[in-house]
């Protein structure tokens, strides 16, 4: 796929997305809003996609919304005056109305793509560079990495579902600190606070993102990562451990009698498993929540 805001490259079944805006500092649009949804949609059905690994062109990550748009300068209608009604109606459906933030239709895509997802963050992540990052799986940061909830600075509150996110990455007292202050934070620290899995040189650290990523899809059944991936999103927020019983059942249950067979056939036979399921086609209780 083509897109105006992204460079996109497939190689061995990883796909790389980078925001692709350098001389913005690949700073957020409506464009790239767009762009990225459908990235993921993409990404999320193409069964040559085994895992998707963002980063970005030149020095920075994403410098947050761009604010030089003009009117509302998160693209938002402000003749409407949306109630909470309003949005329990809204949320489902697609595409921009002039209220829902444009931050978490993209953060809900990640959320709902069946493949992992690898932020490699080369540079500055401010504002939505920062929370687009949070529905993604892992997090490696390059020593040039800085990052911020600047929001308060602005006058706005946390977008791009980061309200959810944020305190289940590393706990509502970190994440309160980081958003009430609205300061920039280096690598260490969010290592160090769990945000980022690891930091790497600069020049390592897409490459470091790239052994991690085969680590997730080699010799590995799309179907079992899609299904583990949703289950330990959406299962961490049920309100019982029971609920998590239930899909975890159904899940073990249509691997076992599918890519299961041949798993353990291979591990019998020491040999390397030939997996014949695909993330197109997922068992008919996926997916078992929606947004």
């Amino acid at each position: 796929m083509k897109f105006t805001t992204l460079a996109c490259e497939l190689e061995d079944g990883i796909l790389i997305i980078r925001l692709n805006r350098p001389d913005h500092l690949n700073a957020f649009t409506l464009e790239m809003a767009d762009d990225l949804i459908a990235a993921f949609r993409w990404a999320s059905e193409d069964d040559a996609v085994r895992a998707v690994i963002v980063t970005a062109t030149g020095r920075a990550f994403c410098a947050g919304m761009d604010l030089a748009i003009g009117g509302n300068a998160f693209g938002l209608d402000e003749s409407r005056q949306p109630d909470l009604a309003y949005m329990r109606d809204a949320t489902r459906a697609d595409g921009r109305d002039g209220v829902r933030d444009e931050g978490g239709r993209v953060t809900l895509a990640i959320f709902d793509c069946k493949k992992p997802v690898i932020a490699a963050i080369n540079g500055a992540a401010v504002g939505i560079g920062a929370t687009m990052t949070l529905a993604m799986d892992v997090r490696m940061a390059s020593e040039k990495a800085r990052m911020g909830f600047v929001f308060g600075k602005l006058g706005i509150v946390p977008e791009a579902c980061s309200s959810w996110f944020l305190p289940r990455l590393v706990g509502p007292q970190q994440a309160l600190e980081w958003v009430l202050s609205a300061e920039i934070f280096d690598a260490e620290e969010g290592r160090c606070a769990g945000l980022f899995r690891s930091v790497h040189a600069p020049e390592s650290l897409l490459d470091d993102a790239r052994a991690l990523a085969r680590k997730f899809v080699e010799n590995r059944s799309p179907v079992a990562v899609a299904l583990a991936r949703q289950m330990m999103w959406r299962n961490t927020a049920q309100p019982h451990p029971v609920e998590a019983h239930r899909i975890d059942s159904l899940a073990m249950f249509y691997t076992s009698i599918g890519d299961g067979k041949e798993g353990v056939a291979a591990f019998l036979e020491k040999r390397q498993p030939v997996f014949a399921g695909k993330a197109s086609q997922m068992p008919d209780f996926f997916p078992w929540q929606s947004n």
